[in-house]
């Protein structure tokens, strides 16, 4: 089976309902009649309303998301020695951070703010690209606020809870009621407007979002331990080697609520506005994250803190290998994970004109194509192929991911750029469970196919290394003709 992957250019998703209620029925008239700045409702001077009045505003009106592109330098590297993990490019059209602002976007959420600072100029760009025009002819934007210093703060954002406390001049510049809090490099799909809705009929303070799901693996956000009525009575996190907990000072005696604990949390955290500013600058302002130090010390205080149980798939790609596995998985019809083509839930990115990808009797099994890929006489099977890649005449490659490459290259090119190899896949070349990262000059007769097993090896040096068995070839790394590894 072969899948041509088309990227999903940017136009205005269907529009979500509202989140709604029940106003209070005893209202003075304000005004008759829809108007442009309260379209959909009236305001009547009866003491029944004519028509049902929005008990909380419209989440487009009401929510900002702060999406942070940085994760763990250490975590998917060498993937990240050029680029932030939300930059890293995903299933042969997109970057690991567009699942996330397409969650937002098809949450009707559309004030979101990009908070990065790492290896932040390849995100920087793709977000400032991709999402310019995303909400035109509506109040919403895309806002990349990268890293600075000032007069009252200098050098860099110590973690998230510190880049928010000094990013809250811009981030209250427009009346919203609440901050979503998102790691800018998970795989999943929410409708956040879920969350909105059970935090808001809780009304607690702080919502975790929590994995409702057996896992083998602490994703390192904390763990929660909750009673039947999702209410967190104690959060637990590793930090630095050391254990710290918290438990609610409403259920420090003996409930009988039955408890359910264990429960991992995905790092997404829904917060008041008002309680936002003063958890970050009153009440701890020399606090730095908000899984190891705020929210224990919220929920210390007696803040109202409540757990959100989240069903679907989530990948936080905590390694190569989990990386590896689900782009591994896009390849699969029948254990498609994550769905990049849900017409009722896209997934969107930078709108581009490449051209269509040119297949010369090649022979593809169960592949992700990107665009503007050009192959000759080839076997690919079980691959991501990432736009612009070219493969030569022989080439066989399995079950890995070519990232692609940012430019085309004519012949004659390489030679007067310095290079010997040039960009992409040399003839009769073979690779096997591999990650080629993008702009790589593989020549020919090479054999990336980790013929020693190893499980672990660092050879940057070289242009690769080996991160659970799986061959990572280094952005713009030149593999010689003839080489094996």
């Amino acid at each position: 089976m072969v899948t041509l992957q088309l990227s999903c250019s940017i136009v205005n998703p269907q529009a979500k309902l509202p989140i709604l209620g029940l106003a209070h029925i005893h209202q003075k008239c304000i005004f008759k009649g829809p108007s442009s700045s309260h379209p959909g409702f009236y305001v009547c001077s009866s003491q029944q309303p004519k028509y049902p009045m929005p008990l909380f505003p419209p989440v487009d009106q009401s929510v900002a998301a702060i999406v942070f592109g940085d994760g763990s330098e250490s975590r998917l590297y060498p993937l990240t020695k050029r680029r932030s993990e939300g930059a890293i490019p995903m299933a042969a059209n997109y970057r690991l951070i567009d699942a996330v602002v397409s969650n937002c976007i098809n949450s009707n959420i559309n004030k979101i703010y990009a908070l990065t600072q790492f290896n932040s100029t390849s995100l920087n760009l793709h977000l400032s690209k991709a999402y310019s025009g995303v909400f035109r002819g509506k109040e919403g934007f895309v806002e990349v606020i990268a890293a600075y210093q000032s007069p009252e703060d200098q050098g860099w954002f110590e973690g998230n809870a510190d880049a928010i406390r000094r990013c809250l001049w811009v981030l209250e510049e427009h009346p919203v009621t609440e901050f979503l809090v998102l790691p800018g490099h998970h795989l999943y799909k929410m409708d956040y407007q879920k969350l909105i809705k059970a935090h808001r009929n809780s009304n607690a303070d702080i919502t975790i979002v929590a994995l409702n799901a057996k896992t083998d693996q602490d994703p390192g956000f904390g763990l929660l331990r909750v009673n039947s009525e999702n209410q967190l009575i104690e959060f637990s996190i590793k930090a630095e080697k050391e254990i710290i907990s918290s438990t609610s000072a409403k259920y420090s005696s003996k409930s009988n609520n039955a408890a359910y604990g264990n429960i991992p949390s995905m790092g997404i955290y829904l917060i008041n506005r008002d309680i936002m500013s003063r958890l970050v600058n009153e009440h701890f302002p020399e606090a730095n994250d908000f899984g190891s130090e705020v929210i224990p010390a919220a929920i210390s205080i007696g803040m109202k803190v409540e757990a959100y149980l989240f069903d679907g798939y989530w990948e936080d790609m905590r390694s190569i290998q989990a990386f590896y596995q689900a782009n591994m998985e896009c390849t699969k019809d029948s254990n498609m994970r994550y769905n990049f083509y849900d017409l009722d839930f896209p997934v969107y990115t930078m709108p581009r004109c490449p051209p269509p990808t040119l297949i010369r009797d090649a022979k593809i099994t169960d592949c992700v194509i990107g665009d503007g890929c050009i192959f000759n006489r080839c076997k690919i099977k079980g691959t991501i192929v990432g736009m612009r890649t070219r493969i030569g005449d022989g080439a066989i490659i399995e079950d890995s991911v070519i990232m692609g490459a940012d430019i085309y290259e004519e012949k004659g090119d390489a030679e007067s750029s310095g290079k010997v190899v040039p960009l992409g896949i040399g003839e009769d070349t073979q690779i096997k469970k591999a990650i080629i990262d993008k702009n790589a000059r593989i020549g020919k007769n090479v054999m990336i196919i980790n013929k020693d097993k190893v499980q672990e090896g660092d050879r940057e040096a070289n242009g690769y290394i080996i991160s659970g068995g799986i061959v990572v070839i280094l952005h713009g790394a030149e593999i010689p003709d003839g080489s094996i590894l």
